[in-house]
């Protein structure tokens, strides 16, 4: 039985019939953008504007932060660990945390070093993005850091397929989606790249990001890791294109939670030509997760203050505490080791000043042990898994 694909065309691209003993239909993406072009009826307009403005205010708080990467570090590592999820790791944010410490986390290392990949692959993207631009050297480069050394390390890191990949099912001709064979991924990447580029015309940063993505996946370039690589799209190219000055915008939580429609929004593209109905799901989820960092943002700044004059009570040992809080607002997660490392201080200093913040209210210890005790920061990390429970 053949996957139940009509060999039509859309304006999103045609379907063609595979020959063999089990014919199948894959889909062969149409250059961007749409003909015709995108409809931007009333409802879409909105959805623009709102998530625009949303875009804005995240980009005007994370500008004015006295240090953006104290949100930076451990914001990065809830989206790796949600992107993760959603292809199949049992990691969570602690356990990422953990292991960074240099304990033991409660999944398989393998779960974790795929996620360590991942922000090793989104802070080496944001960087090269200073000198070179969205190109498939690029992404080929992100590509082979996501893939490296992990459960992905054998299926080509850093190389397009050369082989028929496809999404459900045990087979091209049961699955759910069958993307280009391999001799047409590079034409599909090289219109794909120009459209990045403004070819053949320039379109608005934010509809070109949601685009983007949506056609990366519907090429499918690689044997693994596909996903991961087309979220990352997303916020490198608001990054390359001055939208957001900061990588604190991620969509895999709104992915995620709405897992079901993610996967058929993108499928009606390929079916029906329904970009508007693609693009409808993205920008909700573009002003859902901008304005959900922007609140987080504004409610980790204010607890900061509260407990920076908190502990600005504690008489001679205020210093010392002072700079701990500083290490908390990066790490979150902090054994007594890495605590006294970090701060130049010796074991039994750390530890009783961890014991003091431990007093205050707003840290605790969370091994249960009498050795190679661990504390977090747990207002922060709570408020950081928010949404996350229940989603690995």
């Amino acid at each position: 039985m053949t996957n139940n694909i009509p060999g039509k065309s859309t304006r999103s691209g045609r379907w063609e019939k595979q020959p063999g003993p089990e014919p199948y239909f894959c889909f062969l993406p149409a250059p961007l953008p749409p003909n015709p072009a995108i409809q931007y009826d009333a409802k879409l307009q909105t959805l623009t504007e709102k998530a625009s403005r949303a875009l804005g205010r995240l980009d005007s708080i994370t500008t004015h932060l006295p240090n953006p990467e104290l949100l930076l570090y451990t914001y990065i590592r809830k989206e790796a660990v949600l992107s993760s999820q959603i292809e199949g790791t049992q990691s969570s944010l602690s356990d990422l945390l953990m292991f960074e410490n240099e304990e033991t986390p409660g999944v398989p290392i393998n779960d974790v070093k795929d996620v360590l990949n991942y922000v090793a692959a989104l802070e080496h993207g944001i960087k090269r993005l200073k000198t070179l631009p969205i190109s498939l050297r690029l992404i080929k480069e992100i590509h082979a850091i996501l893939l490296k050394g992990g459960r992905g390390s054998h299926r080509e890191p850093g190389e397009f397929r050369r082989s028929q990949n496809w999404i459900g099912g045990s087979r091209p001709g049961n699955a759910k989606f069958v993307p280009p064979p391999p001799q047409e991924i590079l034409p599909a990447l090289g219109a794909l790249e120009k459209f990045i580029h403004g070819q053949p015309t320039q379109t608005p940063t934010l509809i070109k990001a949601g685009m983007v993505h949506a056609q990366f996946e519907s090429i499918h370039p690689f044997l693994d890791g596909n996903g991961r690589l087309g979220r990352l799209l997303v916020p490198f190219i608001l990054i390359a294109e001055g939208s957001l000055s900061s990588p604190l915008l991620y969509l895999s939580l709104y992915f995620k939670t709405r897992r079901a429609e993610y996967y058929e929004t993108l499928q009606r593209v390929r079916t029906d030509g329904d970009w508007e109905g693609w693009l409808a799901f993205y920008l909700d989820g573009i002003a859902e997760v901008a304005n959900q960092a922007s609140d987080t943002a504004a409610k980790l700044l204010r607890l900061f203050r509260e407990h920076a004059a908190a502990i600005e009570g504690l008489g001679r040992s205020k210093g010392t505490a002072l700079k701990m809080h500083e290490l908390f607002k990066k790490r979150c997660v902090l054994s007594i080791q890495v605590a006294s490392k970090e701060l130049g201080v010796s074991f039994p200093t750390a530890n009783k000043t961890l014991g003091k913040l431990k007093q205050l209210g707003f840290v605790k210890e969370i091994t249960g042990k009498q050795r190679h005790r661990i504390f977090s920061y747990a207002p922060y990390l709570t408020m950081l898994q928010e949404g996350m429970d229940g989603l690995h």
